[in-house]
């Protein structure tokens, strides 16, 4: 009797393959915006081959591998930005999915926990925060006007813990906030105001306070539940 053949995970070419499809099927722009700068990148290198050595048939081959590598390149990132945007707008609105950004697409420079500092447990609505160049960044999840009271707690906790620290507050929310794929952005523009070892001091005050005083999470917004896919590049 034949063997019976193993079902393996798809290849990494696979899974891009299958992302991106989704992702141009959703959004239909983002194929013909990659093919685009397909195109420009090789029109870009069979320019620089003429410009460079014309009547020199190698070397616009040469010119044309190149301009067609780079475009090659420039459409992936392109699709990969799309893929990005896509899962968010997916999860975005969902109780946790800041948390779930937090957990997968944090710069070095920046700390941050994928579990909310506080919450309000009837409207689920949830603060979390980040540490970073730009100082304490406290980010609201919801709309209600409830919200803000949990900002403005977290803030005086923040101010007592660690006077001179910058507080920055930030709303997610589709109505009245920023978007959930423009979160970070936002927050890598903010103007730097601490150092790398005072972002360390702040983070470890912050934790030693978060500690003392943890909740519980409500059931319905553990962040680990709603999870975008990873970049891919």
């Amino acid at each position: 009797m034949p063997k019976e053949k193993k079902n393996k995970a798809p290849g990494r070419f696979k899974q891009l393959m299958r992302v991106y499809k989704i992702t141009a099927k959703s959004d239909p722009s983002s194929a013909w915006t990659a093919l685009l700068g397909f195109l420009i990148a090789l029109g870009v290198g069979l320019a620089l081959g003429y410009f460079f050595d014309p009547g020199n048939v190698w070397s616009m081959v040469l010119w044309g591998i190149t301009g067609t590598t780079s475009g090659l390149l420039i459409a992936m990132i392109i699709m990969s930005k799309k893929a990005e945007k896509n899962a968010y707008m997916r999860i975005e609105g969902q109780p946790g999915a800041v948390g779930a950004v937090l957990d997968s697409q944090i710069r070095r420079s920046w700390r941050a926990n994928p579990m909310p500092v506080a919450i309000n447990g009837k409207t689920k609505e949830a603060v979390y925060r980040m540490v970073g160049p730009a100082g304490v960044v406290l980010i609201g999840e919801g709309s209600g006007a409830r919200l803000q009271q949990l900002l403005e707690d977290e803030t005086r906790k923040i101010n007592r813990a660690a006077p001179g620290a910058t507080v920055h507050k930030l709303k997610v929310s589709q109505a009245d906030g920023i978007r959930l794929h423009a979160l970070l952005k936002t927050v890598y523009k903010l103007k730097k105001t601490m150092t790398r070892a005072e972002v360390t001091a702040v983070t470890n005050r912050l934790e030693a306070l978060s500690s003392v005083g943890a909740l519980p999470i409500p059931k319905g917004i553990d962040p680990t539940k709603v999870r975008p896919p990873k970049r891919k590049v």
